[in-house]
């Protein structure tokens, strides 16, 4: 056989479909995709997208199916920019037949997602999100009567230094020189200016200051520490299965307890919408989380609450309602109980393995869009990714893509375990047969030629 060279690339005029290459595809998104038919996936998108279109002027759109089923990539792939879903998708052969496209078809460019996100409403992804909340209900997962609320922060696509102020639009660094200038500075250097922002006591408020590229991002304190424009996610899970059932944008200096309620809202907005209702009974939640108003509007409706409360001193609840007083002292009694312990447990662990999955193993955690509305509609999709990936594993074991490998790497190794352990647990039963019977041990065929060795040098010794 003779030596094959790399040489320069000859592309040929005319190429055979038959030629093209073609994939197997990937075992997960094969399922998935005949869990996405079965529910009539691609249908129900089409239909919630149609009033946003023309029926006969101009090229076809992008299908809806394909342009959320490339959002699902983002979160299944860990993807969180737009650009690499589009370059991913048009790099495997397995994505291609996930999306329904061949080799000669184009994949959708990032540009042309951005276009479909900013021409369809948050209604549509709105029903969409309720679509796969129908289908984990269908397949017996979603229960919706007890409810965790727990909130991250989202990084906002939006820097510290891009900030300036509500008033007069100054940037900060013309701020600090001004401030100099008031110290008695004359024209002031930016190092002088420099000098004097770290001798003074930095107070950034949002109420003075806002970002010129994302007005409506917040300056945060990160969870890590680091102060930065951002977002707050907030999601509303089921304890038992662990689906999301609401998840929420707001700024991200909105406080919890003013929250926790249009999320509450909202996920019981999306239960009114599944075949058989989903009704809300008790709310688990952690200390920020408890106000008495909160309680006294969660009480109102008809929900009981396990909010713990925080150490706040002795109240006064002569000028506050008798309902504030009366949501309190319940929701304090049933925090005491053995129940409230037990779902403060799965609260902190679900709760914070449903952010984990979605901007963790989703890499969702920084947002690459601008607006509350956009970064709404992404999220709003990759927690109804992460349900797919509940299905998915309530249905075939697996949950992820990735997971599959790992899967069969983990059998693989539990595979070389057991038989180590059964190899061991034959040599050390020859070895007790070869001290006990000699001959027995001999025509035994289970017995290793170490084990035999033995055998023939205890016997030549006796």
């Amino acid at each position: 056989m003779a030596l094959g060279r790399r040489g320069e690339q000859e592309h040929a005029m005319w190429v055979a479909t038959t030629s093209l290459p073609r994939s197997a595809g990937h075992p997960f998104y094969r399922r998935l995709n005949v869990l996405l038919a079965e529910a009539e996936f691609d249908r129900f998108a089409e239909a919630q997208c149609a009033p946003y279109y023309a029926e006969t002027q101009g090229r076809p759109s992008i299908p809806p199916g394909i342009y959320f089923r490339m959002l699902l990539v983002g979160f299944f792939e860990g993807i969180d920019a737009q650009r690499g879903i589009a370059w991913r998708c048009s790099d495997s052969l397995a994505l291609r037949e996930f999306l329904g496209l061949s080799v000669t078809d184009r994949v959708p460019d990032h540009s042309s997602l951005t276009v479909t996100r900013q021409r369809l409403p948050l209604a549509v992804h709105e029903a969409v999100f309720a679509r796969i909340l129908e289908l984990a209900a269908t397949k017996g997962l979603l229960r919706g009567k007890t409810v965790a609320v727990d909130a991250t922060t989202l990084e906002a696509n939006a820097a510290m230094k891009s900030i300036v102020r509500r008033d007069t639009g100054k940037t900060w660094r013309q701020y600090i020189r001004q401030l100099a200038v008031d110290e008695g500075v004359a024209a002031p250097t930016d190092e002088d200016a420099r000098r004097l922002d770290r001798r003074r006591k930095k107070r950034v408020s949002n109420d003075d200051w806002q970002s010129r590229s994302d007005p409506e991002s917040r300056i945060t304190k990160m969870k890590d520490g680091r102060t930065h424009l951002a977002y707050k996610a907030e999601h509303v899970i089921d304890l038992e299965s662990e689906v999301i059932v609401a998840a929420q944008i707001y700024p991200g200096d909105a406080g919890d307890a003013a929250t926790i309620t249009e999320s509450l809202q909202q996920a019981e907005a999306y239960g009114d919408q599944l075949t058989v209702p989903l009704v809300i009974e008790d709310v688990v939640g952690d200390k920020g989380y408890h106000a008495a108003a909160t309680l006294a509007a969660c009480a109102a409706v008809g929900l009981r609450t396990y909010i713990p409360e925080r150490d706040c001193g002795r109240r006064r609840w002569d000028d506050k309602p008798v309902a504030w007083e009366l949501a309190v002292r319940d929701n304090r009694r049933r925090v005491r109980g053995a129940r409230s312990r037990r779902l403060q447990r799965l609260r902190s662990e679900r709760s914070e393995r449903s952010f984990a999955h979605t901007c963790g193993s989703g890499n969702q955690r920084r947002t690459w869009l601008r607006g509350r509305e956009n970064v709404q509609k992404r999220y709003l999709l990759t927690a109804a990714a992460r349900n797919l990936g509940l299905i998915m594993r309530h249905l075939f074991g697996i949950g992820t893509p990735r997971s599959l490998q790992g899967r069969s790497a983990g059998l693989r190794r539990l595979t070389g375990a057991v038989g180590a352990l059964l190899t061991a647990f034959w040599r050390f039963t020859a070895r007790r047969w070869a001290s006990r019977s000699p001959a027995r041990a001999i025509s035994s065929p289970a017995i290793s030629s170490s084990a035999l060795t033995g055998i023939r040098t205890f016997s030549t010794g006796c």
